[in-house]
């Protein structure tokens, strides 16, 4: 095919074809161009003899310059699809992260005359080599440089957020972000992870991020911490679900799980993994076609590469673990403790010093919420603190005992609660409240964390917070469903209407008398709140253990045998194992024998939430000292 031959075809003149092919065809119109250039693509005509300066003449040729070409090969062929199908010839070069090969293969990109050229540079020193691609009139188009304001680049930020969403969405709250150390997709995803946080008023802390390289975070899994988890690399994903098989763990029962995914290989799809694909084939096209729009001088639009990426399957995704599992709900009091021991309790009139004193956060609520936690069950607490620095301490210590805290809301105008708790040597104790925010959980509070009774089993239920919000409540757990257990604390009477909403009703000796000071033993005593409508009743009797009286057992339950140094928590202990082990399915009695031991632990030790103990060391202890009762059958 001759240069003459390709005039006749265009229906040019033949010095109009020589000008377009060596690119000297600035007053030449677009129409003419582009049916020029088609017809040279076409016919693969190379200008020999009738070029002058063979070094200008179009070669139909790109070069794709990357520090990594390995790393996408979908990105690659996207490029040579696009490349292709508009007649285009490759060369491709890999820089090994190179400044050194990089440089080398820009000045082979020059020797060969290639029309345009797709460049990842190594870094930002590399833009001063653009000059070689200048002289020598090569266009370019720049990828992978967010820093760049004319470079193209896939948005994973975006794709980070648009993957944080569709767990959130799901109600998850409690989310991680899987990155590798020195990725620059790592960076951008989790910038899109923390933005859809704040967006959805959820707050991000470190331990969110979840780096590959470590294993530190891993601990937190069995506590179903974080419930749901977003990778930037698929390849960290399945290293995440070795481990999760490893310690019985199921996606997405357990947790949730969705990746980006490199490969559209279905062999290299894990089925459990909700994947998002990069679209790394769609973005090769997409830039190729910019620089061949540059390279034939047509409009190219400056607009940067986007494109709607959609979840590849849903396997991985499931409710949080804490919505699907066997959940315990206690909405309470939030405080903070104020311990001081002294030699004696004080009185009207006399002053007494102590020397050791303690400060950690407290509260019914709190303390049965951690305690139920301790003992492996999924807790959510709802409850108030202040607009203080109280409050922080109340969060950070939740948290760490892995407490669901969606529940926990401040209050502007009023302070974190605070007990002041006076504690003898014989353990004996005396304690004045401060109610705080406690006094501003309202019921409306409750009905917003509706959803958080959906699947749960036990609702504690403490009367240190207005009785009105115990009662709505204790109505919406019954709706729902749930059993609900009741400690009357710093009350003279209760409601009819409540006492009818209550499963499981649990004074100590002297909340019973004054809510019932007109039968005199505590066998009627229990026998009088069955009646007003508790279907099971426990009078907890300190170092006497307890009495119950319930349809399937009535009867004295002794205490575990503890030396007493702090009585503040028993009762705490003692029913946030009762409604653990009531979820794992014992019988009411055994429960609330294993529930003495646990209401022991507490006791031998300063303080509360210090004090409580864990499953693993409760039922170890238990096994040595009464093997039978950890057997899950009908009490004896």
């Amino acid at each position: 095919m001759t240069i003459k031959e390709i005039a006749k075809l265009a229906g040019v003149s033949i010095s109009t074809v020589s000008k377009i092919v060596n690119k000297k065809d600035e007053n030449i119109n677009s129409e003419t161009r582009n049916r020029v250039l088609k017809i040279v693509k076409e016919y693969n005509y190379t200008p020999y003899g009738t070029v002058k300066i063979t070094s200008e003449a179009k070669t139909f040729t790109l070069g794709i310059l990357l520090k990594f070409a390995s790393n996408v090969p979908q990105f690659l062929n996207g490029v040579i699809s696009l490349a292709q199908q508009n007649g285009y010839s490759i060369l491709l070069y890999d820089s090994d992260n190179s400044a050194t090969i990089e440089l080398k293969n820009i000045t082979s990109l020059c020797k060969y005359n290639v029309d345009g050229v797709i460049w990842e540079p190594v870094s930002q020193k590399s833009l001063e080599y653009d000059r070689y691609f200048r002289e020598q009139g090569i266009e370019v188009c720049r990828i992978n440089d967010r820093k760049d304001p004319s470079s193209y680049f896939i948005n994973f930020s975006q794709m980070g957020y648009e993957a944080t969403e569709l767990l959130i969405q799901k109600g998850h709250t409690k989310l991680g972000c899987l990155t590798k150390q020195s990725s620059t997709r790592s960076e951008m995803f989790l910038e899109g992870f923390k933005k859809c946080l704040f967006d959805h008023g959820l707050p991000y802390h470190d331990s969110m991020n979840l780096p590959s390289e470590g294993t530190d975070w891993y601990n937190g899994l069995l506590s179903h911490i974080p419930t749901g988890i977003l990778s930037s690399h698929y390849a960290s994903a399945l290293s995440l679900m070795k481990h999760l098989n490893k310690i019985q763990f199921h996606v997405p029962r357990d947790l949730s799980l969705i990746s980006l995914q490199e490969y559209t290989n279905e062999s290299l799809t894990y089925p459990d993994i909700s994947n998002i694909r990069i679209p790394y084939f769609e973005f090769g096209a997409f830039v190729c076609e910019r620089l061949i729009r540059k390279c034939e001088k047509k409009e190219c639009p400056d607009t940067p590469f986007s494109m709607l990426c959609s979840l590849e399957n849903t396997a991985g995704i499931s409710i949080p673990f804490s919505t699907q599992a066997d959940r315990i709900i206690v909405v309470g009091s939030i405080n903070i403790d104020v311990t001081l021991n002294v030699d004696e309790l004080p009185a009207s009139g006399r002053t007494v010093s102590t020397n050791k004193h303690s400060l950690i956060p407290g509260g019914k609520g709190a303390n049965q919420a951690v305690g139920a936690a301790k003992l492996g069950k999924a807790v959510s607490l709802i409850g108030k603190v202040g607009n203080d620095y109280d409050s922080t301490i109340v969060y950070s210590c939740m948290q760490d005992n892995h407490i669901d805290i969606q529940g926990i809301r401040r209050d502007p105008y009023s302070e974190t609660g605070k007990a002041y708790i006076h504690v003898q040597n014989d353990g004996e104790n005396m304690i004045t409240i401060l109610t705080g925010a406690n006094q501003a959980l309202r019921p409306s509070d409750i009905l917003c964390y509706e959803k958080l009774f959906t699947s749960a089993s036990y609702c504690l239920l403490q009367t240190e917070i207005p009785e009105d919000t115990v009662e709505a409540a204790a109505r919406l757990a019954r709706s729902r469903g749930v059993q609900n257990i009741l400690k009357p604390a710093a009350m003279n009477r209760i409601s009819d209407s409540l006492m009818e909403l209550v499963d499981i009703f649990v004074p100590n000796k002297k909340e019973a008398e004054l809510l019932c000071p007109s039968v005199s033993d505590i066998e009627g005593k229990a026998e009088e709140f069955f009646k007003r409508g508790a279907k099971t009743v426990i009078i907890t009797l300190g170092h006497s253990g307890c009495y119950m009286k319930a349809p399937e057992f009535t009867g004295y339950i002794p205490a575990a045998d503890f030396t007493p140094i702090d009585t503040t928590g028993a009762a705490d202990a003692f029913i946030s194992a009762l409604a653990s082990y009531l979820s794992f399915g014992y019988p009411i009695a055994k429960a609330a024998k294993i529930a003495t031991y646990a209401a022991g632990f507490c006791v031998s030790r300063q303080g509360v939430i210090p004090a409580l103990i864990d499953k693993n060391s409760l039922e170890t202890y238990i096994k040595r000292i009464e093997p039978d009762i950890l057997q899950n059958d009908t009490f004896l």
